[in-house]
């Protein structure tokens, strides 16, 4: 992985909570390199800025910390770092360099006022994606016989399963690997990799678009569909966000699924010609064989090629942890991905007959009566919701939440398999208008929805939570969602 350049000179919502049961003083994480005695400003103190706060002070510099939330700044000053209040005039003009936690925007749909004074005043601003990128890479690699690699996975849908399964891959084969970044552990929280280690980062357009240094060694870009457009101001800065993955630090690796255009041209823009097999196209719905490398599944079974000659087979349709096309294509990707690493196909293959699968995707949680309950509370924009309800053949579908800008059209191909809709949040009876030809029922409450459902439900169905939402008119986050779903289930069915 090539050395990034030395430098030049939602808060809260990030996870509170998680920056809670963060690292203490003393523990492993990863220094940040060339910052010894300078003044650095880390903004929001959730779960990646308070990792990036201690990594900082591991790397000898003195730390300002603010975030708007009266809590986490306490927690910060607890853990010993300078609180100081980043918006009075004049304060950012006295760093050297400002740190930015994901959900705190730079740019669309404005600039938070940090960091347009740090803008302004031509102080660089970074997150903690890109400091780990410019301080992994020591002097003592070079006593290693095999330097640590970074697998690095972004895209709309599937990203966290996919990094998950590469993880679950590797530590079955005996490799030490390590998963961070936008699933687990912040990724400067990590220990410092060893001879032969992998990192694998999941990595969501909010971290890539900002990072000054994004170097893996294999890149992999799942799909895209909208999502995110205002913080992006639209579908094409969604896609110039996720492409900085591969434009900026050139990966020795690409993999990248072709269902959509946008993956189709930055495969174009990676490989030399259709045969340069640094590029691995992958595909979740048609058979990729030409000159060059990929891998792609069709009716359950996932085929590699390679200089147009298989090479490599899995049967996916028995896998539970792997339901239905879309996880199909997580499996694609994240095969080609261990194959980069020169993993035998046999290998992957058994690893994936014993991978459970993430919660709150296509998480079965309880079977009664011939009806299965299903958990995709992470289904929060509409294309991921179309690839859960793909996945089952009859739906009773528990949908609805903070609605997000595109409308519901891009679900019309999949809505022959909603029997019913059973709608919730804030916004219900809006959300239930745009389902044209589906019997829905207002419910506006999890209780409500899933106790109706599991009543109307019959031997067969599937009673499937995947909202095509965004949580925070209801809860603080979709896991929560997700929980009480898991929780009204069970009280549903008295279990």
């Amino acid at each position: 992985m090539p050395t990034p350049p030395p430098p030049s000179g939602q808060g809260a919502r990030d996870g509170l909570a998680k920056g809670r049961r963060g690292r203490t003083r003393g523990q492993a994480m990863i220094p940040v390199r060339g910052v010894q005695g300078s003044r650095v400003a880390v903004l929001g103190l959730g779960r990646s800025g308070m990792s990036a706060a201690r990594a900082l002070r591991a790397g000898g510099a003195h730390v300002l910390a603010w975030d708007d939330n009266p809590a986490a700044r306490e927690m910060a000053a607890e853990d010993g770092f300078e609180v100081a209040d980043l918006t009075r005039q004049g304060a950012v003009e006295a760093v050297a360099r400002l740190v930015v936690s994901p959900g705190i925007p730079h740019l669309y749909p404005a600039p938070n006022r940090v960091v347009a004074a740090a803008l302004d005043a031509g102080i660089p601003v970074d997150n903690d994606v890109g400091l780990f990128f410019r301080s992994l890479a020591t002097a003592d690699w070079d006593g290693f016989d095999r330097p640590p690699r970074v697998i690095a996975v972004t895209g709309s849908n599937g990203k966290s399963t996919t990094a998950a399964l590469i993880h679950h891959v590797l530590e079955e084969a005996g490799t030490p690997v390590q998963l961070a970044g936008n699933i687990g552990r912040g990724v400067l929280d990590i220990d410092p990799p060893g001879d032969g280690g992998v990192v694998v980062l999941e990595l969501s357009s909010y971290q890539t678009e900002l990072a000054r240094a994004l170097t893996p060694d294999v890149a992999v870009f799942t799909n895209l569909s909208p999502d995110h457009l205002d913080r992006h101001a639209g579908h094409g800065g969604y896609f110039a966000a996720k492409r900085r993955l591969f434009a900026e630090g050139g990966p020795d690796r690409a993999v990248v699924g072709v269902d959509e255009d946008e993956g189709l041209f930055l495969a174009n823009q990676m490989a030399e010609g259709p045969g340069d097999d640094r590029v691995i196209r992958v595909s979740a719905g048609r058979k990729l064989d030409g000159p060059g490398w990929s891998v792609f599944a069709r009716k359950g079974f996932l085929s590699e090629y390679r200089k147009a000659r298989q090479i490599g087979s899995i049967d996916l349709r028995p896998i539970a942890g792997l339901p239905g096309a879309h996880n199909h294509q997580n499996a694609c990707a994240a095969y080609a991905a261990c194959r980069t690493l020169g993993l035998a196909p046999r290998v992957i293959a058994r690893a994936f007959e014993s991978f459970s699968g993430l919660p709150h995707r296509s998480q079965i949680v309880a079977r009664a009566g011939g009806v299965t309950f299903v958990n995709d509370s992470k289904a929060t924009n509409v294309d991921s919701a179309r690839r859960a309800l793909d996945a089952f053949p009859a739906v009773r579908w528990i949908c609805g939440g903070l609605a997000k800008d595109g409308g519901l059209d891009a679900l019309k191909p999949a809505l022959h398999r909603v029997v019913k809709a059973y709608v919730i949040g804030r916004e219900a009876a809006q959300f239930a208008m745009q389902l044209d030809r589906v019997e829905t029922e207002v419910c506006t409450t999890m209780e409500r929805a899933v106790a109706r459902a599991a009543a109307e439900a019959e031997a067969g169905e599937t009673v499937l939570l995947a909202p095509a939402a965004a949580s925070f008119d209801q809860y603080d986050n979709f896991e929560m969602r997700g929980e009480d779903f898991i929780a009204r289930v069970h009280e549903a069915l008295g279990s």
